[in-house]
């Protein structure tokens, strides 16, 4: 039988976070292969160079689809603090909120998209031999976007509900879906790089399918049509926290637009398809770790709005130990198996050669990445919207931006897969210092 929110302030933080975490993990890992699977396809199926046009449109896509998951995270975490404060109409007039914002502004941005394709698809990197399959990857996508906007803002109404395993299935749907319409797209009809952009996008529809099912017959947040009236309040408690999310997404979209140029400058179309492979695993490996960050923040967020301190600050203590334990596992597979996970995306020998060690460095402080995430989360969960941004924005904003700005003058190439351990440093210690002051005033023990 599932629980309902209520069992939030109720059940043990230790089985909360695990029944929490493991679905949202699973979730995270079905979206990661979605895009693992894309990669590794057009790598042995279409050629290296596909990874690199792939390495361009991905974040452009993902970056206006990240508008949902920006309303979605921002407005669960009013909606999880107002369902511990028992106002349920609160409650469903936020996620009322949050369907129309998403739905208005990823429309907006996809017209914005093909009206100005060509300046989009050169500002994010499209250089030389990768624009023409980066042209025929991004129409599809495009078109598909608001499905996939909408489909992450409502995982995360799903999980603030404590429904984390419907959200799991939504994410399983979408990433079989691409599997079996990727063999029948690219290896069976032969339609290249087009093939595997109808894939993805016809993934996101289906995925959006079971959400919007979900909604109608399975929530607790039944919609009327008043729900729909505007409320200035409502909207504005969502824009502001939805801000932080949908800045780190906006700062990361800068990250990738200097990384694909100076990647470019740096090693021409091999670099960019070198931190393709990378940027894949970065998502992929570390679902396990970002699964208990989205496990936590629906506790987090209603037992602060409960007025728990003790349960909020035992569920920081057990994310962290948690999340901390998996990224050292993740690191040690990675520093291990690096040359053997490189050679699943290509056979290209020069890819093959180069990419391990760059892995390896990217993934270098990697076991200490757990309190930084859910530090961030925490803030972001409590409602504390500025502290919640500067700590969202630490590593990519303050840290990796101006280091992948300056170490490529001095060490090339180098510069860059450096640039990542030591922005994960930095923002941690960050991070640490302002957790650590939290939990000495505002979570004080009694």
């Amino acid at each position: 039988m599932e629980l309902t929110s209520r069992d939030l302030a109720k059940k043990d933080i230790k089985g909360l976070l695990i029944k929490q975490s493991i679905p949202s993990s699973v979730g995270i890992l079905f979206m990661s292969v979605n895009v693992l699977i894309d990669t590794i396809f057009v790598g042995r199926w279409i050629g290296s160079l596909a990874i690199a046009a792939l390495s361009v449109v991905m974040p452009i896509t993902f970056f206006i689809s990240s508008l949902g998951m920006a309303i979605g995270v921002g407005g669960s975490s009013v909606l999880s603090r107002a369902l511990g404060a028992n106002d349920k109409n609160k409650a469903i007039s936020t996620f009322a909120h949050q369907l129309m914002m998403t739905l208005i502004i990823a429309s907006l941005f996809v017209a914005a998209g093909l009206l100005f394709t060509d300046k989009i698809l050169y500002a994010f990197g499209a250089a030389g031999k990768i624009v023409q399959p980066a042209k025929e990857f991004f129409f599809p996508i495009l078109l598909a976007v608001p499905f996939q906007a909408l489909s992450m803002m409502g995982n995360n109404v799903i999980r603030a509900e404590d429904k984390s395993k419907h959200a799991m299935i939504a994410m399983i749907i979408s990433t079989v879906a691409n599997l079996l319409l990727d063999i029948l797209f690219i290896k069976i009809l032969g339609m290249g790089v087009l093939g595997a952009a109808i894939a993805t996008g016809s993934s996101f529809v289906l995925s959006f399918f079971y959400i919007a099912w979900f909604f109608i017959y399975k929530s607790e947040l039944k919609l009327k049509w008043h729900n729909f009236i505007w409320d200035k309040k409502i909207s504005w408690e969502i824009i502001s926290m939805s801000f932080v999310t949908f800045a780190r997404q906006g700062v990361i979209s800068v990250l990738n637009v200097l990384l694909n140029h100076t990647l470019y400058a740096q090693g021409g179309e091999a670099a960019i398809t070198i931190y393709g492979i990378v940027s894949r695993m970065l998502m992929f490996a570390l679902f396990p770790v970002l699964g208990v960050t989205q496990g936590f923040l629906p506790i987090a967020g209603y037992n602060y709005g409960a007025n728990n301190k003790e349960r909020v600050r035992e569920s920081i203590r057990l994310s962290i130990l948690y999340a901390g334990g998996l990224a050292i596992l993740i690191f040690v597979v990675i520093m291990v198996l690096a040359k053997p996970i490189v050679a699943v995306f290509t056979t290209d020998a020069q890819i093959i050669k180069e990419t391990p060690g760059a892995l390896r460095w990217v993934f270098a402080a990697s076991p200490i990445i757990a309190v930084q995430l859910v530090g961030a989360a925490y803030f972001q969960a409590a409602g504390k919207t500025v502290k919640a941004l500067l700590l969202t924005l630490t590593k990519q904003g303050f840290f990796l931006i101006p280091l992948v700005l300056i170490l490529p003058q001095y060490f090339g190439l180098f510069g860059i897969w450096i640039a990542f351990p030591i922005a994960d440093i930095s923002s941690t210690i960050v991070t640490g210092i302002f957790l650590k002051k939290e939990m000495a005033t505002h979570l004080k023990e009694i």
